[in-house]
């Protein structure tokens, strides 16, 4: 009886070892979270936030954007990628507006995604919470005829990985967060006598077959002299609706 009674505590032990070996080897794919399929489109809230009057005014313009995937195509590297185009308007009594175009080439373990002329990679296999990736790896940051360096060495990390989340009074079922970068040097420019500040933010939220449904972005420097300005831009992503 206590052989028996060790044996069965052993396979138990084998099997609760192997269950969760899987769970740690077998996470959600790249495609789960972002799916690239031709006719593919996303209604987004957009909130762009500017320095008017000379770096002296901060505004947020609100539009709707809706990002479609139009074709799939090759990368200059002859990779199958897919070509999204963006569109913008004030409100839904406006027709659409193009605005921009994007480029995303899934790789192996990899979403690579080209944005203004930057790549980037958005997405790392496997999605394991914590995990971590240089995002902006191809983005030259360096050299002095770029203004680019506030983009260096970021790392991009897991977290809330496979988490439920509402939105806009949307739920989703599954979700994964990107943390890109959350940086701030200097003084409190609310503080008097500031020289200098710098804010980097950026943090992009996915669903399970869905695709990007949050993005945050936040870049300014503030020098303190002439009175004190910003220099620098955002943007926030809010999905509405999605096909």
């Amino acid at each position: 009886m206590r052989k028996y009674f060790l044996g069965a505590l052993m396979a138990l032990f084998f099997f609760t070892s192997c269950k969760k070996e899987i769970e740690i080897l077998n996470p959600e794919t790249l495609d789960n979270y972002f799916p690239l399929e031709v006719g593919k489109q996303i209604t987004y809230a957009l909130d762009s936030t500017r320095f008017l009057n000379f770096g002296k005014t901060r505004t947020v313009i609100s539009y709707q954007a809706q990002d479609r995937i139009d074709a799939k195509i090759t990368d200059n590297l002859g990779r199958p990628s897919y070509r999204i185009f963006r569109y913008i308007r004030k409100d839904s009594t406006q027709q659409w507006q193009f605005s921009n175009t994007f480029m995303a080439t899934p790789t192996n373990n990899t979403i690579e995604y080209i944005e203004n002329n930057l790549r980037y990679v958005k997405l790392k296999f496997p999605i394991r919470q914590g995990d971590t990736w240089k995002g902006n790896t191809f983005i030259n940051t360096t050299s002095i005829d770029v203004d680019l360096r506030y983009l260096d060495d970021w790392d991009y990390e897991y977290d809330s990985v496979g988490r439920p989340l509402t939105l806009n009074s949307m739920h989703f079922d599954n979700t994964v967060t990107v943390k890109e970068r959350d940086e701030f040097t200097g003084q409190d420019p609310s503080i008097p006598g500031t020289l200098y500040a710098e804010k980097n933010y950026s943090i992009k939220k996915y669903a399970k077959g869905i695709g990007l449904i949050y993005r945050e972005f936040m870049h300014w420097e503030y020098q303190g002299q002439n009175g004190g300005y910003y220099d620098g831009y955002g943007v926030k992503l809010t999905i509405i609706s999605h096909n």
